[in-house]
């Protein structure tokens, strides 16, 4: 009997764990398709159950999970779906993380110290992941660390996008706020054609998220300044940058991150400052109560979704940012 020769097609599944349900959905309407259905709780000592509810059988399995709090659960939760689709015979598992858990955490600064980042890549790859896709990691070494190809998005067309279209180009002086960042804020300047300025800061070793502004490395009188990080976590540093500027000539502050983590007392902060705006994504969710008037979220699903349709169809996550393009709905792809 000759043998039979089935043709398969391979299938797109996109899952999610329960750390950010409304990116996931998002993400999953502009890929034009539903999440896989998966039953997930918690046991009464804390321990995570996942079953998932459809074959995921040779299927090219995407994972999305926001790492925010509680961060170490999230993570965990992860870690257990990437197992449950390995074991179950999926192709391929490609780990969405928009935010990267520990990436602060890349390099040991004094002795007895861990490098955190380096793990949470060892065990996303113990745990069977195929591959990596991220946004906007704190430094861009911690790509290394992943044993496997890793999509490193950005949301700088996002963010500098929307800032373009409040601000003059010709206003606008792109600053970063710290020397560790300023090879984002170049990005920055090229995209907006605006000069750049450097505020030079030390922090205090002995305190945490306490921060000494020293002086502004640049002209910023009478311009639009435009802070730009990749995340705001207690908000200490940017209140302080803002007010430096101000004080140095500044017309305005503007402040563009692409992680809200916006930790206590972030809110108050920001909320009570001279910044006029702060703008973030949404790879994080951002509860009602971190909300505040200046505060502006804008959604990271269209570049999540394209990235992931690049990634299944074969395409170049590369040439998602070539000349600042933005990605636009793919589900009619």
């Amino acid at each position: 009997m000759a043998e039979m020769s089935v043709p398969t097609q391979k299938k797109l599944v996109l899952l999610a764990g329960r750390s950010h349900p409304e990116l996931a959905q998002n993400v999953a309407a502009q890929l034009g398709i539903d999440l896989s259905p998966t039953l997930a709780y918690d046991f009464a000592n804390g321990e995570i159950f996942i079953r998932f509810q459809e074959s995921v059988r040779g299927c090219d399995a995407f994972v999305l999970q926001s790492h925010t709090t509680p961060i170490n659960k999230w993570i965990m939760e992860q870690l257990i779906m990437i197992d449950a689709l390995k074991r179950a015979s999926a192709k391929r598992i490609t780990v969405i993380v928009p935010f990267y858990g520990y990436a602060r955490q890349d390099k040991k600064h004094r002795g007895r110290e861990p490098i955190s980042a380096r793990l949470m890549a060892d065990l996303f790859k113990t745990a069977g992941a195929d591959r990596l896709m991220t946004v906007d990691l704190h430094t861009s070494q911690i790509q290394g660390f992943f044993d496997g190809p890793v999509d490193h998005l950005f949301a700088l067309p996002l963010l500098s996008s929307h800032v373009a279209s409040r601000v003059p180009r010709d206003r606008i002086t792109v600053v970063s706020p710290d020397a560790g960042r300023v090879r984002v804020a170049e990005r920055w300047t090229d995209v907006l054609g605006a000069p750049l300025a450097i505020i030079h800061k030390r922090r205090d070793p002995d305190v945490p998220n306490q921060v000494r502004v020293l002086e502004v490395v640049g002209d910023v009188r009478g311009r639009v300044c435009v802070v730009v990080d990749d995340m705001i976590d207690t908000g200490g540093t940017i209140v302080k940058a803002a007010e430096t500027l101000l004080e140095n000539g500044a017309s305005d502050v503007i402040v563009a991150a692409t992680h809200g983590i916006l930790s206590d007392p972030a809110r108050e902060r920001l909320q009570n400052s001279p910044i006029s705006e702060v703008v973030v994504t949404d790879t994080l969710p951002i509860s009602e109560e971190r909300k505040f008037d200046k505060l502006t979220v804008l959604s990271i699903a269209p570049i999540l979704a394209t990235a992931i349709h690049e990634v299944f169809t074969d395409g170049s996550v590369t040439s998602m940012f070539e000349d600042g393009h933005t990605p636009e709905d793919v589900s009619s792809h």
